[in-house]
C-alpha cells in the first residue's frame, strides 16, 4: 500500500484532474467541464492525491441535499491501481463530508466498473438502486453510505 499525500484544490487545478480524467474516462473532457458541473453548486470539495509529488488521483463531488454529500466523480490512474489510493482519497472525502455535518454519501458507478462495485460494497456503502444513464447507454449503480461522526 502507497501513502498518497492528498489536499484539496480549487478550480485552477481543474486542467490537472482534466489530464488524469482523460487517462482514465471516454470521453476526454477539458478544465470546462468540471468548472460546469460544479457552477453554482454548494460545498464543493476536490482532492488530489498524489505519490513523490505527481498527481495520481482525484475526487470532486457537492452538497446534493442538505444532509447528502454528492461525490461525483473519483479516479485513480491506471498504473497505481490497487495501491490504496481510492479507499485514502475516500476516507479523505468522508472525515471532510462528516466535519461539513451531512449523514450520508451517495455516488452512481457504472455498472461495467466492477473494481469500483466492489470497493464500495467492501467500504460498507449499500446499493440503493439503478438508473439508466442516456449519455453512456448503460445502468448506474447508485450507493448510499451512513456516515457516523466518530469512524
Amino acid at each position: 500500500m502507497a501513502t498518497a499525500e492528498i489536499h484539496p484544490v480549487g478550480p485552477g487545478e481543474f486542467t490537472r484532474i482534466a489530464e488524469m480524467h482523460n487517462l482514465m474516462f471516454r470521453p476526454s473532457q477539458n478544465a470546462g467541464f468540471f468548472a460546469r458541473r460544479i457552477a453554482g453548486k454548494r460545498n464543493v470539495l476536490t482532492l488530489i492525491a498524489e505519490l513523490e509529488g505527481k498527481p495520481v488521483g482525484f475526487s470532486c463531488g457537492y452538497e446534493l441535499r442538505p444532509t447528502t454529500y454528492y461525490s461525483w466523480l473519483c479516479g485513480v490512474l491506471p498504473d497505481v491501481r490497487r495501491m490504496g489510493i481510492a479507499s485514502q482519497l475516500m476516507a479523505a472525502e468522508q472525515a471532510w463530508v462528516v466535519e461539513q455535518g451531512y449523514e450520508m454519501v451517495r455516488f452512481e458507478c457504472n455498472n461495467q466498473a466492477r473494481p469500483m462495485i466492489h470497493f464500495a460494497v467492501r467500504d460498507g456503502y449499500d446499493i440503493v438502486g439503478i438508473r439508466w444513464d442516456t449519455r453512456s447507454a448503460s445502468n448506474l449503480v447508485i450507493f448510499e453510505k451512513t456516515l457516523h461522526p466518530h469512524e
